[in-house]
């Protein structure tokens, strides 16, 4: 019996409107629904008549007009990146030229991360943010500043954004109510988004979650206790299967995501493949080569 995560729905959102989500917080919708981004990316604007903007989203044409739109006759300070996937990147090049605020973000797209198409979201190789920012740095406006916390897991560069007036926190990826998050090798990293995952759930201050992709989180520790559980059992059930004797990932990945859809287990088989390389730096698994989706894994050391 796996871990219960209190996963969330949302109803078909109106693309390209700025809807309310909460005092001070509108978001526009980007048509680009997919089996990773659920409805879409969600781009946030904080504040009124001078704002921020978190994570500008695609290079979608329609999707850029419609956060001009909203946030026409309004001053924007600042753009907010939480990474360099290119659904949610790419369109601060055209907000930044329309508008002329900086982009902020922890760097450029990671090398360990390629861009082979192998992975569920290409890199947005062209990003390079204006103003970089570090785990601890706060950029402030007229009446908002954010606490930039580094959260790394799903890649490397991966920077979550405390709004401080709301107590709450824009989770990019890291954090998503409506699914976990894929953590792809070799950028991608278990060891480091289990620390991630305890970085907010040591937060006990954080009222709302505020991700790219899905609704906002209202109980995010709840939330994030249950993720990371969740992880913990994963690595229980990479055990479990190779008790009986060696195993590759196909074969783990055969029984652990039986429930899955086929067409998940590709990237699951990643998230596996992230959990064994943890699992073999410390001594649990052992690989008769180096670890890949390949290998043959087994219990400990022959």
């Amino acid at each position: 019996m796996g871990v219960h995560i209190p996963f969330l729905t949302e109803p078909e959102v109106d693309y390209g409107a700025a809807v309310e989500m909460a005092p001070g917080l509108r978001r526009v919708v980007a048509r680009n629904p997919g089996k990773f981004t659920y409805r879409g990316t969600g781009t946030y604007i904080v504040g009124r008549e001078r704002v921020a903007i978190v994570d500008p989203g695609p290079d979608d044409a329609a999707h850029i007009a419609a956060v001009l739109a909203a946030v026409e006759g309004e001053r924007v300070e600042a753009l907010l990146v939480t990474h360099t996937h290119r659904d949610h990147s790419p369109a601060s090049r055209a907000v930044a030229d329309a508008t002329g605020a900086p982009a902020y973000g922890f760097g450029p797209h990671p090398a360990a991360d390629g861009d082979d198409g192998k992975n569920e979201e290409r890199g947005d190789l062209a990003f390079v943010p204006d103003e970089p920012v570090v785990h601890g740095d706060v950029v402030e406006g007229p009446g908002w500043s954010f606490e930039c916390l580094y959260t790394p897991g799903h890649i490397s560069n991966h920077i979550a954004y405390r709004w401080q007036e709301a107590s709450g926190v824009f989770t990019g990826d890291h954090v998503m109510g409506w699914s976990t998050t894929v953590i792809p090798p070799p950028d991608g990293n278990m060891t480091d988004y289990l620390a991630s995952l305890r970085l907010l759930a040591d937060a006990p201050d954080d009222r709302a979650y505020w991700p790219t992709h899905g609704p906002p989180v209202t109980e995010p520790h709840a939330l994030v206790e249950a993720l990371y559980a969740h992880r913990l059992d994963r690595e229980r059930q990479i055990m479990d299967c190779l008790a009986p004797g060696p195993a590759t990932i196909a074969q783990m990945v055969e029984v652990m995501y039986a429930e899955v859809a086929p067409e998940l287990h590709e990237p699951a088989a990643r998230s596996v493949l992230a959990h064994l390389i943890a699992m073999t730096a410390d001594g649990r698994v052992g690989t008769d080569g180096p670890t890949g989706t390949d290998a043959l894994y087994y219990r400990g050391t022959p």
